[in-house]
């Protein structure tokens, strides 16, 4: 039983992740400055994509908040609906840690310990190597 819940529970998890995240940067959490909002609107995304991204022009930073955003919101529907689970787990894995390293190049390592994007990029990596006949028909 375990084994056919856990990796719904892991998929059900990263996909309210993401979304969470991309719901963010459009408000739906609050404006900016609100309790437990990290940014609220487009554009304060788009000055912490930058700041994140330090290490590139700052030129950039529309587009990859623009990319990020895409990623995060087609992997985390993929993910809630359960279609495409290894390939939808691999790629938010490689999101994930991406997000993880530029975090750690930006801010030190404790930011994303803080956020979790290690834990996450962890829990992405366990979905996409679950044996394929356990929890078939759970994911």
């Amino acid at each position: 039983m375990l084994e056919r819940i856990a990796p719904l529970t892991l998929r059900w998890a990263l996909g309210a992740t993401l979304l969470s995240a991309v719901a963010d940067r459009f408000g739906v959490w609050g404006p900016p400055g609100a309790v437990n909002v990290s940014w609220g609107d487009w554009s304060h995304f788009v000055a912490y994509t930058s700041k994140v991204n330090g290490f590139l022009p700052a030129t950039l930073a529309p587009v990859l908040a623009v990319l990020a955003t895409g990623a995060e919101l087609a992997l985390g529907l993929a993910l809630i609906l359960g279609v495409w689970r290894r390939p939808v787990a691999r790629a938010s894995c490689g999101l994930l840690t991406l997000f993880a390293l530029t975090m750690t190049l930006s801010f030190g390592v404790k930011a994303p310990l803080n956020f979790s994007v290690f834990a996450d990029a962890a829990a992405a990596l366990l979905l996409a190597a679950w044996p394929p006949n356990l929890g078939a028909s759970a994911s």
